[in-house]
C-alpha cells in the first residue's frame, strides 16, 4: 500500500483540490440536506429535532401532488416541443453542402443570450398585442394568452426554453454526426440512396446511443426546471407552473421553512438517483 500511495504521490496531490472542493461544495451540502430534514430549522433559536415529520409534512400539502403532475407534463412538453428539434437542426446542418459554419454559429447563439433578456423578449412575443398575436389577429384568428391561459403557460416556457437551449445539444450531435465514417453515405450514394435513406438507415442508427444518453439526461434535467416558472409566472396561473423544485424553493425562501424544504429533497434525490442508475444500466448495455 506504501509503495502504491508513494509511486502515485504526485498523481493523488495533482487530484487532492479538486476532491476538496467537490466534498466540500457538492457531498457537504448532499449530507446536511438529509440532516436538516430530520430538523426544523431555526438560526436564530437552533434546530430542534423532529424525525419524519417534515416528511410527514410534505406529503399531506396538497400542493404536492400538483407540483409533481406540472413536473411531468413539463418533462412530457419538453420531449415532445423541444427534444427532437436539435436532432432534425443537426441532420439538416449535416446535409448542407455550403454555410455549414453559420448555420452552427447562428443555432447556438440563442445559449448566450442573457435570462434577462430572454425572459424580457418572450414576455414581449407572448404579450396579447405581440409579434404572435399580431400576426394570427391577421390571419382571422383569436389572439392567444400564453402567459395567463392556464392550457397555454407550461407550453409557453418550454417553447421558450427549446429556442434558447437547443443550440447545446445541436453542437453534441453535430459531434456524433462527424464521427460517422464519410465512406458509408459515399457508398449510399453510389448506390442510389436518397437523403432519407441515409438518414434513416445510416445517421440515426450510428448516433442511436447518443440520442438515448441526452435523453435520459433531458429527463432528469427538465425534472428540475424552475428558473423560468418562477421569472415568468411564479407558478401560475393558478399554480400551473408550479413545479416541484419551485415548491422546495417556495418552501425554503418563502415560507423560510428549511426542514420541509430539505424533506423535498431528499425524496427527490432518490428518485433522481434512481434514474441515474437506469441511465447507467442503458448506457451500459449499448456500450457492451
Amino acid at each position: 500500500m506504501y509503495r502504491v500511495v508513494k509511486r502515485h504521490l504526485w498523481g493523488y496531490l495533482f487530484i487532492l483540490p479538486a476532491a476538496v472542493i467537490f466534498g466540500l461544495f457538492l457531498w457537504t451540502p448532499i449530507v446536511k440536506g438529509f440532516v436538516y430534514s430530520l430538523y426544523h430549522v431555526d438560526f436564530m433559536k437552533g434546530n430542534a429535532f423532529v424525525g419524519f415529520d417534515n416528511y410527514v409534512k410534505v406529503l399531506r400539502d396538497p400542493d404536492i401532488g400538483r407540483a409533481v403532475k406540472n413536473t411531468l407534463y413539463y418533462m412530457f412538453l419538453g420531449l415532445i416541443i423541444g427534444f427532437w428539434v436539435p436532432i432534425v437542426f443537426a441532420i439538416a446542418i449535416s446535409e448542407l453542402r455550403r454555410f455549414q459554419g453559420f448555420a452552427r454559429i447562428a443555432a447556438y447563439l440563442p445559449n448566450v443570450l442573457p435570462v434577462v433578456v430572454l425572459y424580457g423578449l418572450w414576455r414581449w412575443i407572448f404579450d396579447p398585442v405581440g409579434p404572435i398575436n399580431a400576426v394570427l389577429s391577421k390571419l382571422g384568428f383569436e389572439p392567444v394568452s400564453f402567459m395567463t391561459d392556464p392550457s397555454w403557460s407550461m407550453a409557453s416556457l418550454v417553447i421558450m426554453e427549446t429556442w434558447q437551449q437547443f443550440g447545446g445539444a445541436l453542437l453534441i450531435y453535430l459531434a456524433g454526426l462527424l464521427s460517422i465514417p464519410r465512406d458509408w453515405y459515399e457508398a449510399a450514394e453510389i448506390d442510389g440512396a436518397g437523403v432519407w435513406q441515409r438518414i434513416r438507415y445510416i445517421t440515426l442508427p450510428s448516433i442511436k446511443s447518443l440520442i438515448l444518453l441526452l435523453l435520459i439526461l433531458q429527463i432528469i434535467s427538465t425534472s428540475q426546471g424552475y428558473q423560468s416558472q418562477y421569472a415568468m409566472l411564479d407558478g401560475g396561473p393558478n399554480k400551473t407552473t408550479l413545479t416541484y423544485v419551485l415548491l422546495i424553493v417556495k418552501y425554503a425562501f418563502t415560507s423560510q421553512d428549511y426542514g420541509a424544504a430539505s424533506a423535498l429533497g431528499v425524496l427527490m434525490f432518490f428518485v433522481l438517483g434512481g434514474l441515474a442508475l437506469v441511465q447507467s444500466k442503458l448506457t451500459g448495455k449499448e456500450g457492451a
